[in-house]
């Protein structure tokens, strides 16, 4: 596995990183607090998890005057669904496998 798909796995494995990436995805453009509207969560936490969010290439943020406003980068999944992809075509394969051994078996 590659450095790119690693950090986003593990971005990703927080229920808050996924919530807060698929509302962006979802609404669009979104300050921090109306993020933390519906987090669940504090404004503290809502930020500290879009910053790591942001490092791994998820999200992008603007500023304007005093306000922060941060959008969903979906292109940076594309490591994600190559390596799907390419489990998607292993998997595949064994499946072939074991429907060829079960006919052989079968005859």
């Amino acid at each position: 596995m590659s450095k790119a798909q690693d950090t986003l796995f593990k971005t990703l494995a927080d229920p808050t990183r996924r919530t807060l990436f698929e509302r962006l995805c979802r609404e669009g453009e979104k300050t921090v607090g109306a993020l933390t509207e519906r987090a669940g969560v504090s404004q503290p936490v809502v930020s500290k998890h879009l910053g790591v969010l942001k490092h791994a290439g998820l999200v992008r943020d603007r500023h304007e005057g005093r306000h922060a406003y941060y959008s969903a980068h979906p292109g940076a999944l594309a490591p994600l669904i190559d390596w799907t992809s390419q489990m998607t075509g292993f998997w595949q394969s064994r499946f072939d496998d074991l429907e060829d051994l079960l006919k052989r078996m079968d005859q």
